[in-house]
């Protein structure tokens, strides 16, 4: 037998289990609210641009092909940015002075690198716990890398810094507004979720029609449900009833 709901008893069940609705979103909210507060370590970034240009010729057609060259080879700095010849240059000058000691690993995990298309300008980008570190970190690359980069690629110096990275003190993440605005959407989906399993699950008789429609069975009467507080006070009232009879 298939069990229908249409859109009345959709809305009755709704209204039914407010209660359970209403709580799981509380609940869900607030588990949002203090894991992005008070849990998740707030995250930092902090970005400095890269030029890749060598000393242009006068001719129109090698100054094409140089460009080329300089865009193709900026894939090649990508990879060998967060290698350890650079990154444990930059380990060491981050460590200096600094009670908490980065290995180059770390500090390769934290930087990203990127460029647009076609484009001779790359952008170095590092997230950390800290914004003055995220800074930090950024610039040393920045810094040991246009010193390093002609020495390890055969005297090829094309590389110039346009732009220093500033310490960003608004955090990338965790986005806490989307986080808080999932966890009440979380936590109503849950709630009618719960609901509706809840109603679909009950298997008692709500109405007569169920009986004689979908059962078969014939209605002989309809036993009102009496709260327990009348079923009291009737009885109360039919002592004192009796005692005044009895005193008549």
């Amino acid at each position: 037998m298939e069990q229908t709901i249409n859109i009345e008893q959709i809305f009755g069940i709704l209204r039914k289990y407010r209660r359970l609705i209403l709580s799981s979103t509380v609940v869900c909210t607030l588990l949002a609210v203090v894991i992005t507060f008070f849990l998740i370590t707030p995250q930092y970034s902090a970005s400095t641009e890269l030029l890749v240009n060598r000393k242009q010729s006068a001719d129109a057609n090698v100054q094409w092909n140089q460009v080329q060259t300089d865009v193709q080879m900026i894939n090649t700095y990508k990879d060998l940015i967060t290698k350890p010849v650079i990154m444990g240059s930059v380990a060491d000058k981050i460590n200096k002075g600094n009670s908490h000691k980065f290995s180059d690993s770390e500090i390769s995990e934290m930087i990203s690198v990127s460029n647009n298309q076609n484009s001779q300008v790359f952008s170095i980008t590092a997230k950390a716990d800290n914004a003055y570190t995220a800074a930090d970190i950024v610039n040393t690359t920045a810094q040991t890398f246009q010193k390093k980069a002609p020495k390890i690629m055969s005297g090829t110096d094309n590389v110039s810094i346009i732009s220093e990275a500033k310490p960003n003190l608004t955090p990338v993440s965790p986005k806490r507004n989307l986080n808080v605005l999932i966890g009440l959407i979380l936590g109503i989906v849950l709630g009618i979720g719960a609901a509706f399993l809840r109603e679909l699950t009950d298997k008692t008789v709500k109405d007569e029609s169920f009986l004689t429609d979908d059962l078969g069975l014939t209605s002989l009467g309809v036993v009102n449900n009496i709260a327990e507080k009348d079923l009291i006070k009737k009885a109360i009232m039919s002592v004192n009833g009796s005692r005044l009879s009895r005193r008549g």
